[in-house]
């Protein structure tokens, strides 16, 4: 035999199929000591242990409460699927996590149950019996004299032959590796289409990793406009420190501060993030304290007019009263949003920075483009267009001459970031050339707005 084959009978693989075998004969034994006891009553009040035929109808009908209650047991598929991958060697892949949700995926757990018991049963039994009866057929030759031994089905004499005895003893170990082998190799292979994923629970799992990566993505988005912008606020205003050092000490000062300032919040949402990170919870990121337009936008200019940079903000609230009335979300999106336009217009521009926050009708877009299109009726949407509001977002300036920073594109992390945010909420985000100014427009739909005081 070659060393494949012996190792497919006798490898460390086989071998925990084998033990898997075992586990199933030993989670079969309650419902055979139940059934055995029904039987032996329903026959007369005999002990069913006694009789082989007994004992056959004790285990016959021992599988039906097995599969009864694997119906009855959702946790049974996760149970199963556990000691499958641990010792089947079949790959978590193919297997379904969780409990079972629908009655067909139970019915197969079920019957997984009722073949893994029933066959390990059975194998178990023979792991029991065989062993000893081979071991003394093998030693029978050797044995001073009658060469004979009760084998419990009758004695069994080697007198004609005696080598006899060795060879039947070696054939019943070498049968029982087979079983062991052809039936851990059977369970392994039905395992994935009995414990599979069911499409409900390829859907469930699919949701499952799409929320995941949804919220890694907002953290690793987090992550680049806290730091980013950071970055280019603290270069830009080290450089104008730098170049007013000697003509103004109140500005490097307050250039300084701002410096200073940027770190520290920017240290602070960093140890938010990774630790939640750490913790191996990012689904808590949304409890994760975050800057928003309300509470930190006034901050967020400060700091950039301390690069030297003009800054103009013209807002309009509207009927909010303030930006404080935003829902939370749109406050802290439409923050990072205009944090990571800031961080372009420093680093890339070349002029003043004009800012424009405002609350809108989402009915001008409509009747800009039906004007555009020629269209002179207005299908009676005026009221519904009135009462859907969007927070409107424009920051512009011009780009920077010959021998400035580098030119902008449209491509960068930042503003797929912020197409990104914009997406999530229902906007969109446009940004490119606009006339003689690099302009970032962003809409974001107000929809429950008064829900977020």
């Amino acid at each position: 035999m070659t060393r494949a084959g012996l190792g497919a009978l006798l490898g460390a693989r086989a071998r925990l199929r084998w033990v898997h075998l075992i586990l199933g004969g030993a989670l079969l034994m309650p419902y055979f000591l139940l059934t055995q006891v029904g039987v032996g009553v329903a026959a007369g009040g005999v002990n069913a242990l006694a009789s082989p035929s007994l004992i056959l109808t004790a285990y016959g009908v021992a599988l039906p409460l097995t599969a009864a209650s694997a119906c009855l047991f959702g946790l049974v598929r996760p149970l199963s699927v556990t000691a499958v991958r641990a010792l089947c060697g079949v790959p978590g892949e193919l297997l379904a996590q969780g409990p079972a949700r629908s009655w067909a995926a139970r019915g197969r757990a079920a019957v997984w149950w009722t073949l893994h018991l029933g066959v390990g049963a059975l194998v178990s039994a023979l792991t029991l019996a065989l062993p000893p009866w081979g071991v003394v057929l093998i030693a029978l030759p050797g044995v001073g004299g009658p060469r004979e031994a009760d084998l419990a089905l009758g004695p069994f004499t080697t007198e004609a032959d005696p080598w006899l005895g060795p060879l039947l003893g070696a054939g019943l170990l070498g049968g029982l590796v087979l079983c062991a082998a052809g039936a851990g190799a059977l369970l392994a292979r039905v395992a994935p289409v009995l414990l599979g994923p069911a499409p409900a629970d390829r859907l469930a799992a699919a949701e499952e990793r799409a929320a995941d990566l949804a919220v890694r993505n907002r953290l690793a988005r987090e992550l680049h406009d806290a730091v980013g912008h950071a970055l280019s606020a603290v270069t830009l205003q080290a450089a104008a420190a730098r170049r007013m050092l000697e003509r103004d000490p109140v500005f490097v000062r307050d250039a300084l501060a701002a410096i200073e300032d940027t770190t520290r919040r920017t240290v602070g949402e960093l140890d938010a993030v990774l630790g939640l990170l750490r913790e191996g919870d990012p689904a808590r990121a949304d409890t994760a304290p975050s800057p928003t337009l309300a509470r930190d936008l006034e901050g967020l200019l400060g700091r950039g007019r301390a690069s030297g940079t003009t800054l103009t903000l013209h807002q309009d609230p509207g009927p909010l009263g303030d930006w404080a009335a935003l829902p939370a979300i749109t406050s802290r999106e439409a923050y990072r949003i205009v944090q990571e336009g800031l961080s372009n217009a420093l680093r890339h521009g070349g002029g003043p920075v004009e800012l424009r926050i405002r609350v809108r009708s989402g009915e001008e877009d409509r009747r800009g483009a039906e004007d555009r299109r020629g269209e002179g009726h207005r299908r009676g949407e005026h009221g519904e267009g009135e009462r859907h509001r969007e927070l409107e977002i424009t920051m512009s300036n011009p780009p920077a001459g010959p021998g400035g920073p580098e030119p902008r594109t449209t491509g960068g992390r930042g503003l797929r970031g912020c197409a990104e945010r914009a997406a999530l909420l229902g906007g969109r985000v446009e940004a490119g050339p606009y006339g003689d100014h690099w302009r970032l427009r962003a809409v974001l739909p107000l929809a429950g707005a008064g829900a977020g005081r």
